[in-house]
């Protein structure tokens, strides 16, 4: 046999060479093909997956994309609303609330309409004929959303009065964006995008934060 002509040593360094060639080789077998390992329900045991397994990611759900569109529209009201506050009050809490408004919605229609763009959708809501007809039973369908009457009421307002109205006005417009998320999370299938869901949740708890900052003013 081939070992009976090898030195002493140089035999040993053939057998530790050849048996550091098989870890090396198990190593890198196991770094080539990860284990994965799928949880199991309870009660039952957990299953190890073929290292081909793919993520199935959640299908597309059109209610995410109604949401962003309709929530785009929704923020363009309020961003109205935060236009006129310059010219009819000099109320510094109610400017600076206005502002806080006006730049937190405007970077989120821009957010949303990335969003929508990505995924090929337009960044506009889609009426129907009776809806092109009437833009106030278009406003209506929307939670929350002032009304014609309600918007040229606000227009006509100034000082203490403008601030009452438009305190009042962005109360129930929040709140309608509030209802929006939840219809979005009861929705089956709808929210489980990751970025919509982060954005549902952002949006869900700073209205409420605002909210309360309005009441706060409201009853001063």
């Amino acid at each position: 046999m081939l070992y009976q002509f090898l030195p002493r040593q140089s035999f040993i360094f053939a057998i530790v060479f050849l048996f550091s060639l098989s870890v090396y080789a198990q190593q890198k077998d196991s770094k080539s093909a990860p284990v994965i390992v799928q949880p199991g329900a309870p009660g039952q045991s957990t299953r190890v997956l073929p290292s081909t397994t793919k993520a199935k990611l959640p299908p597309d759900s059109r209610k995410d994309v109604e949401f962003m569109q309709g929530m785009i529209h929704h923020h363009g009201q309020a961003v109205d609303m935060t236009a006129l506050i310059e010219a009819r009050t000099e109320n510094k809490e109610v400017r600076r609330l206005g502002a806080r408004i006006s730049q937190s919605q405007s970077d989120e229609i821009n957010f949303m309409k990335r969003w929508l763009e990505v995924r090929r959708e337009i960044t506009t809501m889609e009426m129907s004929d009776d809806m092109n007809m009437s833009g106030h039973h278009h406003e209506m369908l929307m939670p929350g959303m002032l009304s014609k009457k309600q918007m040229e009421a606000l227009k006509n307002a100034k000082g203490v009065s403008f601030d009452k109205l438009f305190l009042q006005g962005m109360v129930q417009h929040h709140k309608g964006a509030l209802v929006m998320v939840e219809e979005l999370f009861k929705t089956a299938g709808a929210g489980q995008d990751a970025e919509l869901f982060n954005f549902a949740t952002d949006v869900d708890s700073g209205q409420r934060a605002e909210i309360r900052i309005m009441q706060t003013l409201l009853g001063k």
